[in-house]
């Protein structure tokens, strides 16, 4: 099926579309925006998420009515799948970092990510407030605004900056093991950063800022351009136990090297989100 899809057309498309939505998301950052609670108090949805998301959507069926998507908007659920299949599969996050967009914090982005037979071809992360680029197709290596980029190399996890995140859920039980790792992380990492968007965690990561990024309770939207960025800048992405990578886990750890994917992993208490535990 990948044969049968252009590649090429799918990428200049939607960094064109990005763009357009880029311009929604930079012009509103300039005033606080108005929100909606999801699932809590922290777990928001802007008008500015639904208008992208409707955006980029609206945008690809024009070129590819056949194409199926997976968003973390409502509106992903017309024409949007709830399981990965082979089908050609936009996975996209009009706004990841909102809790960042609606104080105006300039550190979120737009991330979309296409995969084919269930193979992550092409990942963009952008943050049109400070225009930051990132882009990958599979094979063909990872660039920041233009400039080909690659993972620091750190093996040490004593030496590396860390990214992770409090994610949108209060649960008691979650929140005991993130606090547990941020302890951890304080006695073990050079440096351990909080910013409040899971896809620029993973694309700083790639430009070889970040030297890992774990976190659990991501979904398919945060982590799915992110985990192709990261691959084809030289990094590695697993799952923080240690094993495979499964997008669907809501469990992810990217690191510049295998050798500090495995200790950052040996260090985590590990957490296991259900499948709708936000």
């Amino acid at each position: 099926m990948a044969d049968s899809v252009d590649l090429g057309k799918c990428f200049e498309i939607i960094n064109n579309l990005i763009t357009e939505a880029g311009r929604l998301i930079a012009r509103n950052n300039e005033t606080r925006q108005e929100f909606v609670c999801k699932s809590g108090d922290i777990d928001l949805v802007t008008q500015t998420d639904q208008d992208v998301e409707k955006l980029l959507m609206d945008g690809i069926r024009q070129h590819f009515p056949d194409h199926k998507f997976i968003g973390e908007e409502e509106s992903s659920s017309e024409g949007g799948v709830k399981k990965l299949t082979d089908a050609p599969t936009w996975i996209i996050d009009p706004v990841d970092g909102t809790m960042n967009f609606v104080h105006a914090f300039p550190h979120s982005c737009i991330s979309v990510g296409l995969k084919v037979n269930k193979v992550t071809e092409i990942g963009i992360v952008y943050n049109p407030i400070l225009e930051q680029r990132f882009t990958a197709r599979r094979g063909q290596g990872a660039y920041y605004n233009g400039r080909r980029i690659q993972a620091s190399g750190q093996q040490q996890l004593n030496k590396a900056l860390v990214t992770s995140e409090f994610g949108t859920s209060r649960d008691e039980q979650k929140m005991q093991v993130v606090n547990e790792n941020f302890a951890k992380m304080a006695k073990h990492v050079h440096g351990l950063r909080v910013l409040g968007s899971a896809a620029l965690n993973m694309a700083m990561v790639a430009l070889g800022a970040a030297d890992a990024n774990y976190e659990f309770g991501i979904h398919a939207w945060d982590v799915c351009a992110g985990d192709l960025i990261v691959r084809e800048a030289g990094g590695v992405v697993i799952d923080p136990a240690g094993g495979d990578f499964d997008i669907m886990s809501r469990r992810v750890l990217a690191a510049a090297t295998p050798q500090l994917a495995q200790e950052l992993s040996k260090v985590l208490t590990q957490y296991h989100p259900q499948p709708r535990d936000d």
